[in-house]
């Protein structure tokens, strides 16, 4: 497969268009509500992290065993990680091309996977079975 060759000039021109529009739109939009609900759930994870400053960790199993905590705590774990995906993504785009972009964003996309399910995981256990 041959990749297409931008140029400047092609670049510079308003005229041109290049790049996958709604892919772009999709990823931008996704990027705004993600960083939106980070915002939201930032509460969320200041009071749990005042509330369990020093407490050991009966107390801290009974805090985010709790559902209107832990439930929350494990949305905000997802949605971090699709963020997180999103923003490597365009550190990728500026420093991979062809081949080594799709390997690394295979391999952003594995790491950011494993990351949720194991974090969103353990706070569903202890949600549901303690």
């Amino acid at each position: 497969m041959r990749e297409t060759v931008i140029s400047q000039a092609t670049i510079a021109n308003p005229k041109s268009h290049y790049g996958n529009a709604p892919a772009s739109t999709r990823h931008f939009i996704t990027q705004r509500v993600t960083g939106g609900f980070n915002v939201l759930f930032l509460g969320l994870l200041l009071y749990v992290v005042v509330a369990l400053a020093g407490q050991d960790r009966s107390d801290m199993v009974a805090l985010l065993g709790n559902a209107f905590v832990g439930l929350p705590l494990a949305a905000l774990i997802c949605i971090a990680a699709v963020h997180m995906r999103n923003g490597m993504r365009d550190v990728f785009e500026d420093y991979f091309a062809g081949r080594m972009y799709s390997l690394a964003m295979m391999l952003n996309t594995l790491f950011c996977l494993i990351v949720a399910l194991a974090a969103a995981g353990a706070l569903v256990k202890l949600v549901f079975w303690g």
